[in-house]
């Protein structure tokens, strides 16, 4: 059985949702990075504070009347030299064509 506590620190947390959550609304989620993997789609990854952060975006998410369709909890990686923070693709196409020009 988990510990509660185990729950109670930050942590990674990917959140998908039915819908497209335009750039105006993102500061509803703070610090999280949303991207759309598909055209009917969003997705918000990023750490979370605590549980209680957790229910208050999910509440958000309630609120604009946006399906949730997914929440996932990001396990830390069992080796501490390897970095955990889920890679995610750039947000518009002039990040990509920048990255591959360094």
């Amino acid at each position: 059985m988990t510990h509660a506590r185990a729950f109670d620190r930050p942590t990674v947390y990917r959140i998908r949702i039915k819908g497209h959550l335009d750039a105006a609304r993102s500061g509803w989620f703070g610090d999280l990075a949303i991207t759309w993997p598909g055209a009917d789609e969003t997705l918000l990854v990023g750490i979370v504070a605590d549980q209680s952060a957790l229910h208050g975006l999910l509440a958000r998410i309630r609120d604009l009347g946006l399906p949730l369709v997914g929440v996932q909890r990001v396990e830390p990686d069992p080796d501490p030299g390897v970095a955990t923070y889920p890679v995610l693709p750039p947000k518009n196409t002039e990040d990509i064509d920048e990255a591959q020009h360094t």
